[in-house]
């Protein structure tokens, strides 16, 4: 007699909720243990029920369903069907290297495509654990990167002009303002150099050189030594400024140095 596959669907949808568990009871080799309308509800039921395979949504209110594997651990999380309406959501999760996606409103086909693979996965994850989950777990756990603007808009009379922000070679404090290099044009902005640095630019991209200079790292061609500690740093299109022996400690981090 084939081993039954324990199965719990977690879904705040209760339409989706009755759809998966409506596909599911047609399989002779499927058990489901129960329904959850939460993650909250979801984690004490996976620790009671120990099930084999989870249909877990993705999007749901208070605990969501990455909330679900970093809180039961991936060396306890049964094999893991994320299920969203969101192609975000659901791109995140595959990427994230979960076993499968449904992404709602799924067909009978689709969904048994899935249930092969996550059946497949269920019967060998009793004695060999999924390495996907750890990663998946690592990946939840990971610091969120700050996001950074792509664009500035500059006004210049009654409009506002675009700048790419990849596109600025490097800018000068001017006074109460800054002046950013755009190849051979310039555009003064009404700014400081400190805030730029702290809320407007990439740390991985760009790098404060001096007191009144940042410069984008892909715009630096080569670097000599200058006296006291100070470098040269050309740029490809020919401008030289100077790191000072202050701020030369920060290219160095992002500059691997063979010399």
């Amino acid at each position: 007699m084939t081993e039954l596959i324990r199965t719990l669907v977690v879904d705040d949808d209760a339409l989706s909720r009755q759809r998966i568990r409506a596909f599911l009871e047609r399989e002779d080799d499927i058990e489901v243990v129960g329904e959850c309308v939460d993650g909250a509800e979801a984690i004490p039921r996976i620790r009671a029920e120990r099930p084999d395979l989870v249909f877990l949504d993705v999007q749901m209110p208070g605990v969501d369903g990455f909330g679900v594997v970093e809180a039961i651990g991936a060396e306890r999380m049964p094999v893991t069907v994320f299920a969203s309406a969101y192609v975000e959501f659901a791109l995140r999760a595959f990427e994230a290297y979960a076993l499968d996606y449904l992404l709602k409103p799924f067909d009978e086909e689709r969904f048994g495509r899935t249930l092969a693979r996550a059946r497949e996965a269920a019967r060998s994850r009793r004695s060999v654990q999924d390495p996907r989950l750890d990663a998946l777990v690592r990946f939840l756990q990971a610091p969120a990167r700050p996001e950074y603007p792509q664009l500035m808009a500059i006004k210049g009379g009654d409009q506002y002009k675009f700048v790419e922000v990849a596109d600025i070679d490097w800018i000068e404090a001017d006074g109460n303002y800054i002046r950013l290099h755009i190849g051979k044009q310039e555009r003064l902005v009404h700014k400081s150099l400190q805030e730029m640095e702290e809320h407007l630019l990439d740390p991985s991209k760009f790098v404060r050189i001096h007191r009144s200079t940042i410069v984008n790292l892909s715009r630096i061609a080569s670097v000599e030594p200058l006296f006291h500690r100070e470098l040269s740093v050309a740029l490809k299109d020919g401008t030289r400024l100077v790191c000072s022996r202050r701020y030369r400690p920060r290219l160095q981090e992002r500059v691997y140095f063979t010399g």
